[in-house]
């Protein structure tokens, strides 16, 4: 079995991953400001019937840092260059909030190479003027501030407070990323396009997971992703908000279970 610690370098960076068990692979992309320690839950819960492979997009982690405007494109790049680093020719995709977008983006990049897709609490709309202009203000904000503030101030909306283990997690998470590279992931997030249309032609079994109290991307934007996507399941996470993998993993691990046993 492999172990995590690894790095590879793709596209001319390093990137650091996690890579454990056997079997079909099952590819498990953080979200923002995160890292692929997220994933920790999933990780050993698929780990014996599943290769799961979980990386730390570049800026995020153990992976290389690099300023200015990291684009949706980049990193659906990375994940393949990644694939083809590790001999994976498909695979399952899953992603969390900008993760899922990075989904996303991997499907309309290349379809073939991907067998399912798990899709937690994200949503598919490119961003409105406001929202791009707030991106690039925060942005700006942790370049001058760092990550602390920030931090501090969405911690109750990543994780509903009631989850106190978890929101402890995931605040150690924030305060550790690199404002640089969460900086450019916003710049180049402001500029994502609108994946609405792709997903009404989504052909591989899709699962749309979200957090009941997640108020970044409320039930109504997974329900609507589920009625878009043709033949998708929709799992909605009771007593959780924006990362039901670590608030209720029990729970998610079982939607997840059932997804890929389809």
């Amino acid at each position: 079995m492999a172990t995590s610690q690894l790095a590879a370098d793709v596209n001319g960076i390093s990137i650091g991953y996690t890579d454990e068990g056997s079997g079909p692979p099952l590819v498990l992309i953080h979200g923002h400001p995160f890292d692929r320690t997220m994933w920790a839950p999933q990780i050993e819960a698929f780990a014996p019937t599943h290769r799961v492979i979980a990386p730390d997009l570049r800026g995020y982690g153990e992976s290389e840092v690099v300023p200015g405007i990291t684009p949706l494109s980049a990193f659906a790049a990375d994940i393949a260059a990644l694939l083809d680093h590790l001999s994976v020719e498909r695979a399952v995709l899953g992603g969390l909030s900008m993760g899922g977008q990075i989904v996303m983006e991997c499907y309309r990049l290349f379809p073939e190479r991907i067998t399912g897709l798990v899709l937690a609490d994200t949503f598919p709309a490119a961003e409105t003027a406001e929202g791009k202009r707030g991106r690039n203000a925060l942005a700006d904000r942790l370049l001058s501030e760092g990550m602390k503030g920030y931090a501090d101030e969405v911690r109750d909306k990543m994780v509903a407070p009631y989850n106190t283990e978890a929101s402890a997690r995931v605040h150690r998470m924030m305060t550790a990323a690199s404002p640089e590279g969460a900086a450019a992931a916003l710049r180049g997030r402001a500029e994502r396009p609108d994946y609405r249309d792709l997903l009404t032609r989504v052909s591989v079994p899709t699962l749309v997971v979200v957090g009941r109290d997640d108020t970044y991307t409320p039930v109504a934007d997974a329900e609507a992703m589920h009625a878009a996507i043709p033949g998708s399941t929709l799992a909605v996470i009771e007593s959780s908000a924006h990362l039901p993998n670590l608030e209720r993993p029990d729970v998610f691990n079982a939607a997840l279970r059932a997804h890929l046993a389809r």
